[in-house]
């Protein structure tokens, strides 16, 4: 039983589509996340799994959902599409969680809407574990992230470039609401339809600012700076997202859409891993600039509301783009810091981070394994991190650096290597071993997809037991490109 209280149906007809899931012929369910299901106070007997799935694949409409897809439009690399919208993916309906907070419960691969544009409203069963597997990685980070409620197979198949296995994602989030949902009303001319939108944002997931001089601005500068401390945290953990385009931003600064996401094994600033970017747009260097990239496309979608004067809101406008680069900074410095077991602020700091990603780039050092390997060194035991690089020379004078810095802290280092343990996961979601999962499952056997997922329940805590999700890739293991799924 869910408990559905569905704010966004309640909205004008024109934010969505209404639209009912198309049943599919054996639903058979894959992983049901019952911590979060009790998390969101939905009550499904896991004893009876043929039910279970039927539901969770759309079968049969849960009492209470208003289904709907939500319209957007979006910069998919830079171009503007002016209508997107929910292709293959319907929102059942918005539950109260046990912390009293709003969550979205959206099935993924549910059939077509009428924003499918020629698609089939499928999803594959390679792409829905890869997502279930992502977001859940995140969760365990402490990223902001949507979450996995199941993965169901749907017994039909999806044609893509090869047949696939059919799936179900049902998908939670603290909304769907993209800077691509205010994007369509821009597109359209319609500043009521934004007025609206940006009122119900503040409702749901800003309600301080409802009293705020100009809370279409300071909706502006929250969102903004969301991002900056999201995309920072990225960058903490070697997260690629892969299709920054303005569709996939939130609003309320969760990570959304795994599709061709990684995770860095070997350190390089621009790599890249997303089949479909050519050029490098989306690159792990790249993600910052993209972001203040997107915030500005939803300052020009709030301009009209924040002042009626144009100048004046290009200036508020300008004003946070601005500000997004100065978050964005002092929470990459700050993440970085932790990150090699500084207490204190000090000029240089900076300096010294990137002196060790220089290195790390030179030397094609594991992101992962370097920052994990720097907490033992905190404890005089170099070996781990000096084994990550070929030339010990350079890694072994940034140590010296880092160890001066280290003695200018007087004293503040109580804890220091357990701290940065707590900040330096041991075990990512790396992608050889996604692939892994996806093969086996694509041949009937979960067992590795249970495993990954089990592993990654504790990041930060070295499992002897699942020891071999810590070793990076073989040259022969290395996954260089992922794809969308779509």
């Amino acid at each position: 039983m869910f408990h559905f209280d569905n704010s966004y149906a309640r909205l004008p007809d024109r934010f969505y589509a209404s639209v009912y899931p198309e049943p599919v012929d054996g639903p058979k369910l894959i992983k049901f996340n019952e911590a979060l299901a009790k998390e969101l106070g939905i009550e499904l007997d896991p004893s009876d799994p043929d039910r279970l799935a039927a539901t969770l694949a759309g079968n049969v409409v849960p009492q209470g959902a208003m289904p709907l897809a939500m319209a957007y439009a979006g910069h998919q690399f830079g171009n503007f599409v002016p209508q997107l919208g929910d292709g293959r993916a319907i929102l059942l309906g918005e539950v109260i969680d046990d912390k009293g907070i709003r969550r979205d419960i959206q099935l993924k691969g549910a059939g077509p809407t009428p924003f499918s544009r020629r698609g089939d409203g499928r999803a594959a069963l390679g792409p829905v574990l890869r997502e279930y597997i992502v977001s859940e990685a995140m969760f365990s980070l402490g990223i902001p992230a949507t979450r996995a409620l199941a993965a169901v197979a749907t017994g039909e198949q999806v044609f893509r470039e090869t047949v696939e296995q059919g799936a179900v994602f049902v998908r939670v989030a603290a909304s769907h609401v993209r800077v691509g949902t205010f994007q369509f009303f821009a597109a359209r001319g319609d500043t009521d339809g934004i007025r609206a939108l940006a009122d119900y944002v503040i409702d749901r997931h800003y309600p301080d600012l409802k009293t705020d001089e100009n809370r279409y601005a300071a909706l502006l500068k929250a969102v903004a700076f969301r991002q900056a401390e999201l995309i920072a945290r990225w960058l903490g953990v070697g997260f690629v997202h892969g299709v920054m385009n303005t569709d996939n931003m939130t609003i309320s600064g969760e990570t959304i859409d795994f599709g061709p996401c990684a995770f860095l094994d070997e350190y390089h600033q621009m790599k890249v891993f997303s089949s479909i970017d050519h050029g490098g747009r989306y690159a792990y260097r790249n993600q910052p600039g993209i972001g203040q990239w997107n915030i500005a496309r939803l300052a020009e979608c709030l301009l009209p509301v924040i002042d009626e004067d144009q100048d004046k809101a290009v200036d508020v406008a300008n004003a946070v783009l601005k500000e997004f680069g100065e978050r964005f900074q002092a929470e990459w410095i700050k993440v970085f810091r932790a990150k090699i077991g500084l207490v204190t602020d000090a000029d240089g700091d900076g300096e010294l981070v990137q002196n060790l990603l220089s290195v790390m780039q030179q030397e094609e050092a594991d992101f992962t394994l370097v920052f994990r390997g720097l907490a033992d060194a905190a404890e005089g035991a170099d070996e781990r991190f000096l084994a990550q690089f070929a030339d010990l020379s350079k890694a072994a004078e940034w140590l010296s650096s880092w160890r001066e810095r280290l003695a200018r802290e007087n004293g503040a280092d109580g804890g220091r290597a357990e701290k940065m343990r707590a900040v330096n996961p041991a075990i990512i979601p790396r992608n050889h071993r996604i692939q892994e999962a996806i093969s086996a499952a694509n041949y009937g056997d979960f067992s590795f997809f249970e495993r990954l997922l089990a592993a990654l329940e504790k990041p930060y805590e070295e499992q002897p037991e699942f020891a071999d999700y810590m070793t990076p890739p073989t040259l022969d293991e290395r996954v260089t490109r992922t794809f969308c799924g779509t």
